[in-house]
């Protein structure tokens, strides 16, 4: 029971024993007390105890406690809390973000225990936490005896939730999320995305009353900043875009049915997961002139373990758009050529899809990967091959939106055919954007000129 009826008595020398100084103090009618080895230590404690009557809180008659302290010993533990955050968020969420927020989640409570005596191997416990502890897909193999043993360890070392108010822990888990599992520093962009999970995961202790307020706004320090913009140094003008697409059929009769997705890529400006869920009946492709694609969703590779039917990969709505959410994307004559001879050399599954692995099913990273490879082997310089350059094939879609910049495209139909916001795109793209600049001003002189709107 909590109460306002608090006394504090004057400290008492008991004259022996290892600890002769008593602290004395009554909360409603029950009388509580301490011994401490040195008198500074006694009036130590006789000053927070004090200070909590000044503030106007409430104690604790059992416990002899001030609420604030009574909290950080009975509502639970940072594991518990975790768990019990990552179970709440995983039905409403993708299973690329289950994934990351369990990575996350799994980065950071190991730094929130009491000690590391006894302490399991550090990727032991990474594993144990990611893949089980925060995961609950009904599709997960039975738990092996030393992830158990792993958990029962965390589970009897980890803080109190209510220690989270102390900075010094907060910057332990701040400590941990901003580097790896080897001690090095992580990404920033990694460092940041954590940050996030960690922030959220705070609030829902706030939102369940285990905190009164989230102790990260507290804390002097500064997530590092990210550097989204592309550099450009590495992206292909279109002529070599083109001649990495065309090289995919000399590799092999996989890199034939590969020319297509690439060259998806290239003019379309689509990702890898949408064109996995690409169909048939979603391309308009006459015989002369532009056609179509619609793009009506994605199928993200994140692994099993993290889908809800137990897939490798996950059916899903269009990026950060409502799952009955299409975009329709403008495809110029070249690529309406392109996927006319991919559907009539390899025809399409029996779902109605244009690209799939050997055996029907999802076209891999991988495997796209490889052949990519080869294709730069193919069609590019050995100082380009030996760079950074083009070296993945998402870097044709980066072609393609940069190069509708470049083209003078509004920036606004630009986001749309992408699929991309305006705000992610003036991100990525700045630098393209801003070498429009000197354009973008003779266009206005023109018209301060009075030489009319330009067309």
């Amino acid at each position: 029971m909590l109460t306002f009826d608090v006394q504090i008595y004057k400290l008492r020398d008991l004259g022996r024993g290892r600890k002769p100084h008593q602290l004395r103090w009554r909360v409603g009618e029950k009388p509580h007390s301490r011994t401490f080895a040195t008198k500074t230590l006694a009036d130590g404690r006789r000053s927070e105890l004090m200070t909590a009557i000044k503030r106007g809180e409430q104690f604790d008659t059992d416990s002899g406690l001030p609420a604030s302290e009574l909290r950080k010993h009975t509502e639970g533990t940072w594991f518990e809390h975790a768990v019990k955050f990552a179970e709440v968020k995983w039905k409403g969420s993708s299973a690329k973000s289950r994934a990351a927020r369990a990575d996350a989640l799994a980065t950071i409570t190991p730094a929130l225990v009491t000690d590391h005596r006894g302490a399991p191997d550090k990727r032991l416990l990474r594993t144990a936490l990611s893949c089980w502890a925060f995961n609950f897909s009904e599709h997960l193999p039975e738990q092996p005896g030393e992830v158990a043993e792993a958990l029962a360890w965390l589970a009897r070392k980890s803080v109190q939730i209510g220690q989270l108010e102390d900075s010094d822990t907060i910057r332990r888990a701040l400590d941990a999320l901003s580097r790896l599992l080897n001690g090095k520093t992580a990404a920033d962009n990694t460092t940041t995305r954590k940050r996030m999970v960690f922030n959220n995961a705070l609030n829902y202790a706030v939102e369940r009353r285990k905190l009164p307020a989230n102790p990260l706004q507290f804390i002097d320090w500064t997530p590092p900043e990210t550097d989204d913009e592309i550099d450009f140094r590495w992206v292909p003008n279109p002529q070599v875009g083109r001649a990495l697409v065309e090289a995919a059929a000399q590799v092999s009769v996989r890199g034939r049915h590969l020319r297509a997705f690439y060259g998806c890529m290239l003019y379309a400006a689509t990702r890898p997961a949408e064109l996995n869920h690409l169909r048939e009946a979603d391309c308009t492709l006459p015989k002369s002139g532009w056609g179509q694609l619609l793009l009506a969703g994605s199928s993200p590779r994140v692994g099993s373990r993290w889908t809800d039917d137990g897939q490798s990969h996950e059916k899903r709505g269009l990026k950060r758009r409502a799952r009955s959410t299409t975009r329709p994307v403008p495809i110029p004559p070249v690529l309406v050529r392109l996927l006319r001879e991919h559907i009539a050399e390899f025809g399409v599954a029996s779902d109605g899809r244009l690209f799939r692995a050997a055996e029907g099913g999802v076209v891999l990273t991988k495997e796209t990967a490889e052949v990519w490879k080869a294709c730069r082997k193919l069609a590019l310089t050995p100082e380009q091959i030996a760079s950074p350059f083009a070296d993945v094939p998402y870097s044709a879609r980066h072609t393609a939106v940069s190069g509708w910049l470049t083209a003078g495209v509004d920036k606004a139909e630009v986001a749309r055919r992408a699929g991309h916001s305006i705000a992610v795109l003036l991100r990525f793209y700045a630098k393209v954007i801003n070498d429009r600049e000197d354009h973008s001003n003779a266009l206005i002189e023109r018209f301060l000129n009075g030489d009319g709107l330009a067309e």
